[in-house]
């Protein structure tokens, strides 16, 4: 197992989300207590074909360590043409496999749940990647099942295959994003396998993380959606602390803004609206905000706005 990577102790690690989980995500998310990070979802196609945009997205900050980059495929040549095409890729800890994915066009190419339904396959690719790799780990995420939970079947398969860790959305593919998350099956499967398991889905709070630990005693868990607006969830988690002082939300906030224009550069921002609108909810005023953030293409004076509005505004609600 990878020294840096020890699960010992519940790991926090911070869940792929297309369209969120960027270089300046997750480096504000690493510097505040997160023990991983992972890359957003790379197509495997794309790797093999070379997309500039593709390989941008594995670029990762200096501050993740260690650091998880998820692919996703359905054919064995091609996964082991992309894993290659990773090997040369320094930085890099963890390869995961993406086989949770609901989205539709992810499924209709045979990729991300759709390998739920082809464990054969599924156990191919894993052992493809295993083998071909020269990261220190190998990773898997799943779902319960595609449309009726077969989750120990999957579970076990993943193990066989030789994956180190397994990361488990507690829904079906069916269930998608909105289905009640079965941490009960979570739970089966953490006392079906002999690897750590991770546990993920619905975790929106640091009482929810905790409940989650204790109720299904994972490994670990793996936050999305919940940390999206909140990412100090992970410092919470770090220090064991429910409370978080508006100054370092505040502190928080203005790092993932300049890391945005470090990037991107002034294209973060018009990115960083749609963070404002998760940042501010709650605080008085947050509509005026998002409204004068909607029309400011400059860089200064964007900063100089939220700097203002979250040193001096309260939470309401």
């Amino acid at each position: 197992m990878l020294k840096k990577l020890s699960f010992d102790s519940p790991i926090y690690v911070l869940a792929p989300l297309a369209g969120y989980t960027d270089l300046p995500f997750r480096s504000v998310v690493k510097k505040f207590g997160a023990d991983l990070t992972v890359s957003e979802m790379l197509s495997s196609n794309a790797l093999v074909h070379g997309s500039t945009k593709t390989l941008h997205m594995i670029e990762k900050s200096p501050n993740e360590d260690p650091y998880s980059v998820q692919i996703a495929g359905a054919e064995v040549d091609v996964i082991k043409r992309a894993v290659e095409i990773l090997n040369e890729q320094d930085g890099i800890d963890v390869i995961d496999l993406n086989c949770g994915c609901p989205v539709p066009k992810v499924v209709g190419h045979g990729s991300g749940s759709s390998l739920l339904l082809n464990l054969p396959l599924m156990g191919e690719i894993i052992k493809t990647i295993k083998t071909t790799s020269n990261k220190s780990l190998t990773s898997v995420k799943i779902r319960l099942g595609f449309e009726k939970k077969n989750h120990i079947e999957i579970a076990k398969m993943v193990e066989d295959s030789g994956a180190d860790f397994i990361a488990v959305h507690g829904r079906t593919r069916a269930g998608k994003f909105r289905a009640a998350v079965d941490y009960d099956a979570i739970k089966e499967i953490k006392e079906s396998v002999g690897i750590p398991v991770i546990a993920n889905g619905d975790i929106d709070s640091y009482e929810k993380a905790k409940w989650v630990l204790e109720h299904t005693g994972a490994d670990g868990v793996m936050i999305g959606r919940g940390a999206v607006g909140a990412p100090w969830i992970f410092h919470q988690l770090r220090t064991g602390n429910s409370d978080i002082d508006n100054n370092l939300k505040h502190a928080i906030i203005m790092e993932h803004f300049d890391k945005m224009i470090e990037f991107y550069g002034s294209h973060g921002v018009p990115m960083f609206r749609k963070h404002i609108h998760t940042y501010s909810k709650g605080y008085g005023g947050a509509s005026a905000l998002r409204n004068m953030i909607n029309h400011i293409t400059d860089v200064n004076e964007c900063r100089a706005l939220i700097d203002n509005f979250f040193k001096n505004s309260e939470i309401i609600c």
